[in-house]
């Protein structure tokens, strides 16, 4: 296997399907085999959900929600994600717990570095949810910092596009996708890779950054196995 360590950054949107609302049981059975597939090879498998597909505590805010307030909404509802692809991993026969930035016990256990590597080196899978358990933090910025802490070979961010690209692929036909990129040139052309926290954290801490399609036919799986997929975000070309 390309990697002995990795940590799998999903949007609550992918595993909301097609109107990324809600979970689509389909989706999250397909993400839970390709994870427990690469965790039953020894490769080990940290995830963070983001929780846009139940509650974004940004947008909150427009409702007139108290902003802190609001962000704490989301990050239950990234609780509900970790434990509802945790179910789906026990599924496919491999060990899955949640952990939470903040303590919620019984619903999940409090995180602690230590005690999530044992289980990492145990053959389980670990969700990592609560973002970074602090207001105005994104899971981008609670992935970066878990993935840091954790010692992960990369972070493997998971969208619905296959890269990184020179502007919107979506708006624009013609946009043009990088295999390799350098941290310095995501921020010299404000390439929206991931929020600047988030972003900021993996360059000063040389955490490689992979962007890729996680609803390509087993790209995740691909992925950690060497094949070259998405676009590699790195400070060393």
């Amino acid at each position: 296997m390309a990697f002995k360590r990795v940590l799998l950054k999903l949007s609550g949107e992918t595993i909301g399907g097609a109107d990324g609302k809600g979970i689509d049981e389909a989706v999250l059975s397909q993400f839970a085999a390709q994870i427990a597939k690469a965790a039953k090879t020894g490769v080990q498998v940290a995830v963070v959900i983001g929780g846009g597909n139940i509650f974004r505590g940004l947008s909150g805010t427009k409702l007139g929600f108290d902003r802190v307030k609001g962000d704490q909404m989301g990050m239950l509802a990234t609780v509900i994600n970790c434990i509802a692809l945790s179910l789906a991993i026990k599924k496919e026969g491999v060990k899955a717990e949640v952990f939470t930035a903040t303590p919620i016990e019984p619903f999940a256990n409090y995180y602690m570095r230590d005690k999530v590597l044992s289980f990492l080196e145990e053959g389980g899978v670990a969700l990592l949810a609560g973002g970074t358990g602090n207001p105005f933090f994104t899971t981008d910025s609670g992935a970066a910092l878990r993935a840091c802490e954790l010692g992960t070979d990369a972070l493997l961010k998971g969208t619905k596009v296959d890269g990184v690209y020179d502007c919107d692929p979506v708006n624009n036909p013609k946009a043009v996708k990088y295999d390799i990129i350098s941290f310095d040139r995501v921020l010299a052309d404000d390439l929206k890779v991931m929020d600047s926290t988030a972003f900021a954290l993996c360059r000063d801490n040389n955490m490689p950054i992979i962007v890729f399609n996680i609803n390509e036919r087993d790209s995740f799986f691909r992925l950690i196995s060497g094949e070259k997929l998405g676009t590699l975000v790195s400070n060393q070309l």
